[in-house]
């Protein structure tokens, strides 16, 4: 692993029953990058999201974040799987944001930031509660703290999932479409806050189809079919002047 990659997929496999999904993924992100993965639907892109905080477990291969390998230990040559109460310990440096919000909708917002903070990272809930309260105002949500998520728009419980997702201080933080279940209208304000993360140096992997948003905030603009990376580099290379006819042929359906 290079020594500035904070995501190091290698060589990752991963079938359902015959279909196979991964067909043998690399991918590393470094460290403050903002990578975003496009491709059609079925080409893997949120299989690879979630064998990287281990949701889904790996055929073969290996994920590393931050040097640590993640779901395993590696003893004697083998890999051994990790007790899920280890790998939840490293679920928290991961942040996760899914495309349907996954809010508690029995909490109010602020309880929705300070639950995992407490019982996850044994934070008191005066310091749960006021990192929450920061991470409101950050995304925009200050007066928002005593709501419960039904009273907000789709737009706004997606801010509050990325908050709640920061508020385990995460080293990386996965968004699995993210706009994709919103109004076109609302898609402006999750892309605003994901914009200020990048601005602020959080390393982010973002799955989307939003290409004007990957052409503005991407270091890395990966493109993903059947399972394999097919293209990968900088934005102005891959959008403006791909290599692979499958690229060629996704972006002239999108752009």
């Amino acid at each position: 692993m290079t020594a500035t990659a904070m995501v190091d997929v290698r060589g990752v496999h991963k079938s359902f029953g015959r279909l196979e999904v991964l067909r043998g993924v690399d991918l590393q992100a470094a460290a403050g990058s903002v990578t975003v993965v496009l491709g059609p639907s079925g080409s893997g892109k949120s299989t690879l999201l979630r064998a990287i905080n281990h949701l889904e477990k790996l055929d073969r291969g290996t994920v590393s974040v931050d040097g640590e390998l993640i779901g395993y230990r590696r003893s004697g040559g083998r890999l051994y799987e990790l007790k899920e109460r280890e790998v939840l310990r490293q679920r928290t440096r991961i942040g996760f944001v899914f495309q349907g919000f996954n809010l508690f909708p029995h909490l109010t917002v602020l309880e929705n930031l300070t639950e995992a903070p407490v019982s996850a990272l044994g934070r008191s809930r005066a310091e749960a509660r006021a990192t929450a309260l920061d991470l409101l105002a950050r995304v925009g949500l200050a007066d928002k703290a005593g709501e419960y998520p039904r009273r907000l728009s789709g737009g706004q419980q997606q801010r509050v999932a990325i908050a709640r997702a920061l508020a385990l201080e995460p080293k990386v933080l996965l968004f699995d479409e993210p706009t994709s279940a919103l109004d076109p209208e609302l898609v402006g304000e999750v892309l605003d806050v994901i914009r200020d993360l990048a601005a602020a140096g959080t390393t982010m992997i973002v799955v989307t189809h939003e290409i004007g948003f990957a052409r503005e905030v991407a270091d890395t603009v990966v493109f993903m079919d059947g399972g394999v990376v097919v293209e990968q580099g900088p934005p102005e290379a891959v959008l403006d002047h791909p290599q692979h006819e499958r690229t060629r042929a996704f972006l002239s359906k999108v752009l």
